[in-house]
């Protein structure tokens, strides 16, 4: 089968969640169809990140979206009424060569990621998937309940424009995925039980198990410029470190990931250590003795929790997080907290109390095991498509 798929983001490295899902669903695709890659970007990817991606594809095609273009289109989405992301992966050259390709290549289907590339191919007559991924409009309206006063108007005016497109875009599409349940169910639309769910998985291979010393007691990782990673990140090193440093004088925490922002920069100190980029996240996982994300913005299945509990690492986190992963148990693969207490006393839990560490960690690497393999979950979306 001939598929078009159209993403918003090159998915080259693997920095941020929307990528790697795209990055596992073309490699797991290309073995059964033939694929017409359209990728939007910012920055030019490097020849290295385009050799990842290149032997996926019949066909490859990577657009650069202008600082120029992403503005007028982003205001001009804000005149339609239309999100403005929208508008910011919008680009009328990028649609021209899309219908090109759609008429020469004549795509049995065609497969996009997240609404916000919705607009290009809403209208093209064929068949089509979308894979909403997360809610986006529930994650703006999160953020606008914990943003400045001064931008809460901007995201709560985001969150009705997406929320109002989530529901609109529905029945523009013969077959609509998501990651998790819980955001299916928050999909604006009456018939949003038809959305069928497919989760992210782990390359559990590039997660091998280590038993090497532990230079780190913690670590979170993540994209650090996202802002429910941003915030994450601030709530454990100011409100988490201090009372876990009056009982652990030597504690150290590792802030791991891409990009981050001067708010994430600011917080290194010699009990706070702020990597940046890793070229390979195992290695500070297996220097590391707990895996903790106070995830309390975003919505959406936490990747780095299944690539941790993959390496044995005893996660903490929150419920907002937790609550993805299906029949997980609070106590049994994972601990699930809700307050700046009930985490200290959990890392303490931990620290002290070997044989439960132990058991944590062996439960949650067997339930990653069974329940998120990527080739198990794009074989699923590969029967959706193939519909």
């Amino acid at each position: 089968m001939k598929i078009l798929v159209v993403l918003s983001r090159f998915p080259f490295p693997l920095e941020k969640g929307d990528k790697l899902r795209a990055f596992h669903q073309l490699r797991i695709l290309s073995e059964h169809h033939e694929l017409y890659l359209v990728a939007l970007c910012e920055k030019q990817p490097t020849e290295e990140s385009l050799e990842k991606v290149r032997p996926f594809c019949k066909e490859m095609y990577v657009e650069k979206l202008s600082l120029f273009s992403r503005l007028c289109h982003t205001s001009a989405a804000a005149l339609k009424g239309l999100p403005l992301q929208c508008g910011y992966f919008y680009n009328g050259r990028v649609k021209k060569l899309i219908d090109q390709v759609v008429a020469r290549v004549n795509p049995d289907r065609i497969y996009c990621q997240m609404v916000r590339v919705a607009e290009y191919v809403k209208d093209i007559p064929v068949k089509k998937t979308i894979d909403y991924q997360d809610v986006l409009s529930k994650g703006m309206q999160r953020r606008s309940e914990s943003a400045p006063f001064w931008s809460r108007p901007f995201f709560k005016s985001e969150a009705r424009r997406l929320a109002r497109y989530e529901r609109d875009i529905f029945p523009l599409f013969n077959e609509r995925v998501i990651i998790t349940e819980v955001d299916r169910d928050l999909i604006p639309h009456e018939q949003s039980a038809q959305i069928h769910v497919v989760a992210n998985g782990v390359e559990h291979d590039r997660y091998p198990l280590s038993a090497g010393p532990k230079v780190y007691d913690l670590i979170f990782s993540g994209n650090m410029s996202y802002a429910p990673n941003v915030e994450a990140a601030e709530y454990l090193a100011k409100e988490l470190m201090p009372l876990l440093l009056n009982e652990f004088p030597e504690l150290k925490l590792a802030i791991c990931g891409a990009n981050p922002s001067v708010k994430v920069r600011s917080l290194a100190s010699p009990h706070v250590i702020v990597t940046g980029w890793v070229d390979d996240m195992a290695e500070y996982y297996a220097k590391s003795r707990i895996f903790i994300a106070p995830m309390h913005l975003g919505t959406g299945l936490q990747n780095k929790l299944l690539e941790a509990m993959s390496m044995k690492l005893p996660c903490i986190t929150s419920p907002l997080a937790s609550l993805p992963l299906k029949g997980v148990k609070d106590g049994n693969e994972i601990l699930v907290c809700s307050t700046t207490t009930g985490y200290v006393e959990a890392v303490k839990f931990l620290l002290e109390n070997p044989e439960k560490y132990a058991e944590l960690a062996e439960n949650g690497h067997n339930f990653v095991k069974q329940n998120y393999n990527w080739h198990t979950v794009n074989m699923k979306l590969s029967d959706i498509i193939s519909r």
